[in-house]
């Protein structure tokens, strides 16, 4: 016998719509997974191409500097902003940037002067030269910065805006500061920002070598003294005191624009027979005694007695031997 089955009640259209619903997002959870996975994967290869392609910026990147030593415009501006280490001296890192702004300053000062390098194996010993002078440079200029941090020492902005116009006013002639840029771009191969870092550096080490240089100091002082006994015979106070000072006369009248450390400017501010107070050299090695003998408005004939810094040079040297001064590339050789 059959069990007659209870008759259905039709289905509302707010139910069938609920069912259509639900077949809809079953059907969307078929794909909701494996496109999560999908998604996941792609994150995830995205992330190893990018770390990839560092690893390999980074690889490329110290070939060219420390394998192939490039001194060239990309990777010069690339140091500038990474900055990365060319030695270092006493436990200080050296900037690979100050290393090459130095290198390519004295290439660029001599090609102007003597043309262009070639490829020959001379050049290239040239060239090595170069790299020695700016690396052994650098590393004295960051072992500066080292200890006149140690001492207290700083070079305010005040020090090199004032240095900058100093440059710029050379030989008393007015510059603007567009046109001593151009200069300096010429010559030297550097813009402001460069030309005001080597103005720091240089400062910086000047007030180092004056601070520890209790030498010099005292051999300068004996010189101001034996000057004012001897009413400023300047041969005779060189030649009582030996090595200890550099005497120089010119010996007839030069250009009052004199690349000499700033004696020729010195002593365009003196009368005839009127020796200097004691200054710095422009470079910051030493200081000098100027006497003039005689001076026409463009032209000066002098005298001059150097007393030059060694205690810093003999702390450098100290630090090469002491194995204190590791390079991380090979440059020309020393002697």
């Amino acid at each position: 016998m059959k069990i007659k089955q209870p008759k259905q009640k039709p289905k509302t259209e707010r139910e069938k719509v609920e069912e259509r619903r639900e077949e809809v997002l079953a059907k969307g959870r078929k794909f909701k997974y494996p496109l999560q996975y999908t998604k996941h994967k792609l994150v995830i290869n995205t992330i190893l191409v990018a770390a990839v392609a560092v690893v390999a910026m980074v690889v490329a990147g110290w070939l060219a500097l420390y394998q192939f030593q490039s001194t060239g415009e990309m990777m010069y501006r690339v140091t500038q902003v990474l900055p990365v280490p060319v030695a270092e001296v006493d436990g200080a890192k050296v900037r690979y940037s100050d290393y090459l702004m130095i290198y390519r300053s004295n290439l660029q000062t001599s090609e102007q002067q003597s043309g262009q390098l070639g490829n020959t194996e001379d050049d290239d010993l040239v060239r090595a030269e170069y790299k020695r002078t700016a690396l052994e440079a650098a590393v004295e200029y960051t072992y500066a910065m080292k200890l006149g941090k140690e001492l207290g020492l700083s070079v305010a902005e005040e020090e090199i805006d004032q240095a900058f116009d100093e440059h710029r006013k050379v030989g008393g002639v007015e510059r603007s500061e567009e046109a001593f840029l151009k200069i300096v771009q010429d010559n030297f191969g550097m813009n402001r920002r460069e030309y005001r870092r080597m103005l720091e550096l240089t400062l910086m080490k000047a007030k180092v070598e004056q601070e520890i240089d209790e030498t010099a100091q005292a051999v300068a002082a004996e010189v101001e003294t034996m000057l004012n006994e001897n009413g400023g015979d300047m041969a005779a106070v060189a030649e009582s005191l030996g090595e200890q000072v550099e005497y120089e006369a010119t010996g007839q009248l030069v250009d009052n624009m004199n690349v000499d450390g700033g004696r020729s400017n010195k002593a365009m501010t003196l009368e005839p027979g009127q020796v200097s107070e004691r200054f710095l050299s422009n470079n910051g090695d030493g200081y000098y005694f100027v006497k003039l003998v005689e001076k026409t408005e463009t032209q000066v004939n002098y005298e001059s007695i150097k007393v030059k810094f060694t205690t810093f040079a003999e702390r450098v040297a100290q630090l090469y031997e002491e194995g204190k001064v590791k390079e991380l590339i090979e440059v020309g050789l020393t002697e």
